[in-house]
């Protein structure tokens, strides 16, 4: 399933205090909706989704609400459009490439915007030890 496009269409960053001691950052992303999507002549499937980053205890979030557009031949976008009107879920195949690009984008998005508000990267960056 080739991936055409991934847009950001809400961002959302808020530090509500400073950063002491142990924090735990959640990371989560959710597919929200999934509709046909025509572009010209070519059929696509556009996955909703929401990404979130909380850093707690209550320290700040990053939310991100965006688009994937995929290409998908008529048929297959069809089987796919259904089985997610039935009960919300994605073939295995689909929602794993559909998750992992999200997560790639949005991880690099949060971690600007981490470093804008001054809160903690929200994932674990490599660190040098020496000895």
């Amino acid at each position: 399933m080739p991936i055409a496009a991934i847009n950001f269409t809400k961002i959302k960053g808020e530090r509500k205090k400073s950063v002491k001691g142990e924090i735990s950052i959640k990371n989560n992303v959710i597919i929200t909706n999934v509709e046909k999507h025509v572009i010209g002549k070519q059929n696509t499937i556009k996955f909703t989704f929401d990404f979130t980053s909380v850093f707690d205890p209550d320290i700040g979030s990053i939310m991100i609400t965006g688009e994937v557009i995929s290409i998908e031949d008529e048929k297959k976008a069809d089987e796919i459009i259904a089985q997610w009107k039935k009960d919300k879920q994605l073939p295995k195949d689909i929602m794993a490439g559909i998750l992992n690009n999200i997560l790639l984008k949005c991880h690099v998005k949060a971690l600007i915007i981490s470093q804008d508000i001054n809160l903690p990267p929200p994932l674990n960056l490599p660190k040098v030890k020496v000895k």
